[in-house]
């Protein structure tokens, strides 16, 4: 399972951190200096596989998501603590997290990404659930 991190300057610093509690593959960006959070989505984005895994990160996590989602097979959940990053990964079976540099600590950040990382997709029902997903959400009524 490879494990991929992006961000654009918002995440920059957080990004570091983060690199140096886990083993990520940094796919930029490389500074703080201004760019465009979609180039880093998409760069994470292409490079997933069945089985990857990838950590977003921008000032808010909402433009990460938004562009994330945008990719077919790609279940990108914005979190902000630890349990919503288990029920992302148990409920979701979400690929790819989601952090908001400025709206959560680094310690908090660090504790999503670990809980993220360690916690499986339980299926079921929510099988189910992704299965309407993948189908375009269509009633089943």
């Amino acid at each position: 399972m490879g494990i991929f991190i992006a961000s654009d300057h918002a995440g920059f610093e957080l990004k570091e951190y983060l690199k140096n509690h886990f083993d990520l593959l940094d796919l930029g960006t490389h500074s703080a200096e201004s760019c465009d959070y979609p180039v880093f989505a998409k760069k994470l984005i292409v490079r997933l596989k069945e089985g990857d895994r990838g950590v977003l990160i921008c000032g808010t996590g909402i433009g990460m998501s938004i562009a994330a989602n945008r990719f077919q097979n790609v279940r990108a959940a914005l979190c902000f603590n630890e349990e919503m990053a288990v029920l992302s990964r148990q409920h979701n079976d979400a690929n790819v997290i989601v952090l908001g540099a400025r709206m959560i600590s680094k310690e908090v950040a660090r504790k999503c990404v670990e809980k993220f990382l360690a916690t499986d997709f339980e299926g079921g029902r929510h099988q189910r659930r992704l299965d309407l997903i993948a189908d375009g959400c269509s009633n089943t009524d």
